[in-house]
């Protein structure tokens, strides 16, 4: 499995001058009684939380929490022993939540054409399985593509987030690139995004645009938080334009960029944090 190594590595900065309220990375005794949170008995201490997590070294989080930066279950703390129950409380940074939970995994695949968004089939034929490596944790997808649609998956055992990233009430956009028949209207953005009559309803788009026109060929990019079935394909045929070709590249906050058809990553921590608030976590 290919990976970007730890979640989030990097995320800390700070020069030695801006270390804490006495600039040297730690906050006065009067600045550190100001918060009130109640140790867990047994908890972890905070800054070891965070690094674990990749927000950055022990010692660049102390900084962190020294600067006010870091909430615990929405109050400020600028102890750095205080101690925490990374499973049950939420602990966010500069406002965005940070996946405390050392056991849980987040990572992208590149799905290739060809293959099943399940992880096993009865009739041997590929599946997510097939690129995940030794990961033996059961994990959820954030919205399925269809056999022979490529791009981006998220996978994870964060069922909360995997159900509202897929869940059409919490209006995570979607965007595809579609390689469709030509040559294509002026207004055809126009019809998506006013919406298209299906035989289940009217579907519409978030945003459209052109990408690359071809002789009687066109690569268009459409953008929707519809989750119905082959609800890209069906649109565009509808609109007498059918595709022979759909990549699916970017679910929310989150791109495919370079990553290689067949090939995974785990997502870094501003990513995930960028999927909790995307839907309200």
């Amino acid at each position: 499995m290919a990976s970007s190594g730890r979640p989030g590595a990097g995320m800390a900065h700070a020069s030695r001058g801006d270390r804490g309220d006495n600039g040297d990375g730690w906050a006065d005794v009067d600045t550190a009684r100001r918060d009130s949170l109640t140790d867990v008995p047994g908890g972890v201490r905070l800054q070891k939380v965070l690094a674990a997590a990749g927000v950055g070294s022990r010692r660049a989080c102390e900084v962190l929490i020294g600067q006010g930066r870091v909430e615990v279950d929405g109050e400020v703390v600028r102890r750095y022993g205080a101690r925490v129950d990374p499973r049950s409380q939420v602990i966010r940074v500069d406002g965005r939540r940070i996946p405390a939970r050392e056991d849980l995994i987040y990572v992208a695949l590149n799905k290739p054409a060809g293959v099943l968004t399940t992880m096993s089939d009865s009739r041997g034929r590929p599946t997510m399985a097939d690129f995940l490596g030794n990961i033996s944790e059961r994990l959820f997808h954030a919205g399925r593509l269809d056999y022979d649609t490529e791009g981006l998956m998220l996978l994870m055992n964060d069922g909360d987030l995997a159900h509202r990233l897929t869940h059409p009430r919490f209006g995570v956009p979607k965007t595809y690139l579609a390689d469709v028949a030509g040559p294509v209207p002026k207004d055809l953005g126009r019809q998506l995004i006013t919406g298209i009559e299906l035989d289940d309803g009217v579907a519409s788009a978030d945003r459209f645009r052109v990408v690359e026109r071809a002789g009687s060929r066109a690569l268009v990019e459409v953008t929707l938080h519809e989750g119905r079935k082959h609800i890209v394909k069906r649109m565009l045929a509808a609109a007498g334009h059918p595709v022979s070709r759909l990549v699916r590249t970017q679910i929310g906050p989150v791109t495919l960029g370079s990553l290689r058809s067949g090939m995974t990553r785990q997502l870094s921590t501003e990513e995930v944090g960028d999927l909790y608030s995307a839907v309200g976590l």
